[in-house]
């Protein structure tokens, strides 16, 4: 009897963050027979290089799927994903969507597959992966939660121009030069503005409102106390965040490094003495999060400090995304 043949669809093939798919599909080599390349009608017709091969970037339309995937991987924004990803799913395909449009829905799995990977049999079709500033959070939270009992999260994120897409890197690059910015409110050369995606009207913005929501939903703690101001910094790739942590429960401090460096995912870099600790120009091209500044927040009972950084496009979205994947090939 022939193994069936398993089909992928890459759905903004031509992005930032389909761009870093493609580059991890191809080192990760997936048991996958074919690979099909969407995009939207401006970038339709160009060619991509993929595994040696030539392919043609095909427009995603209605019937796409109508030849049958067995999965997809969305890296096309919300409307896309809201229009599309339903589509797909009806004709058998599992989607991973990187947009916000199902994070928070029910019925849809919120996956880091280091945190959670139990939730991707529960999909009905779709499954989210989270905003790149929570799943590097909750790689380190995980841990620490099922030994010492999170009792608050403090988050302040130091956020890079990636990840606001291609306009983003622009603005940055073009502000250096001196030209005005299109993407941001402000100029981001020399500047750190503490404004992503829109305000609320509880004077949160979005970007703060999904990383509360979407680490209580990854944590499975529906009441954990949070809260976050997410910061646009002058960096080009990789997201830097300063996490306080208070515990229910009391803690040895080298009982909480060995337990993150034993944990999948992390790489500790936390020798003070030698300056060595995680930096953006470090991080760029990795999968894992990096972890350190670990300390004890001498404020309260049962409090510390890590500083966590992480490439933002690549584990942050794309490399999640086909680490999802992988599980799902797994799981047949």
């Amino acid at each position: 009897m022939n193994e069936k043949k398993l089909r992928l669809a890459l759905v903004g093939a031509t992005g930032l963050v389909g761009r870093t798919a493609i580059k991890v599909l191809e080192e990760k080599n997936l048991p996958i027979d074919e690979y099909v390349f969407f995009a939207s009608s401006h970038s339709c017709g160009k060619e991509i290089v993929f595994q040696g091969k030539n392919y043609v970037v095909r427009e995603l339309k209605e019937d796409s799927f109508d030849e049958g995937f067995d999965f997809a991987i969305f890296s096309a924004g919300g409307d896309t994903a809201k229009k599309y990803a339903p589509i797909a799913a009806s004709h058998g395909c599992i989607v991973v969507d990187n947009s916000s449009a199902f994070r928070m829905d029910n019925d849809v799995p919120l996956v880091v597959p280091e945190v959670n990977p139990e939730e991707i049999k529960n999909n009905h079709g779709i499954i989210a992966n989270p905003n790149c500033s929570t799943i590097q959070a909750v790689v380190p939270l995980k841990p620490l939660d099922e030994k010492y009992k999170i009792k608050r999260i403090v988050y302040s994120t130091y956020q890079a121009v990636s990840g606001a897409g291609q306009k983003g890197v622009d603005d940055l690059e073009n502000g250096i030069k001196g030209l005005p910015n299109k993407k941001f409110p402000h100029p981001i050369f020399n500047n750190c503005l503490p404004h992503i995606d829109v305000f609320l009207e509880n004077g949160y913005t979005k970007e703060e409102e999904k990383m509360i929501n979407e680490t209580r939903k990854i944590l499975k703690r529906p009441d954990l106390k949070i809260t976050a101001t997410t910061v646009r910094v002058p960096v080009i790739n990789c997201h830097s965040e300063s996490i306080n942590i208070e515990f229910e429960n009391s803690f040895d401090l080298g009982d909480v490094i060995s337990t993150l460096k034993n944990f999948p995912g992390i790489i500790v870099e936390d020798d003070v003495e030698n300056n060595v600790y995680p930096l953006a120009t470090n991080s760029t091209g990795y999968d894992e999060v990096f972890v350190g500044r670990i300390r004890r927040d001498y404020s309260v009972e049962n409090g510390i400090n890590i500083w966590v950084v992480a490439d933002n496009i690549r584990k942050g979205a794309a490399s999640n995304a086909i680490q999802i994947v992988e599980k799902l090939i797994e799981n047949m």
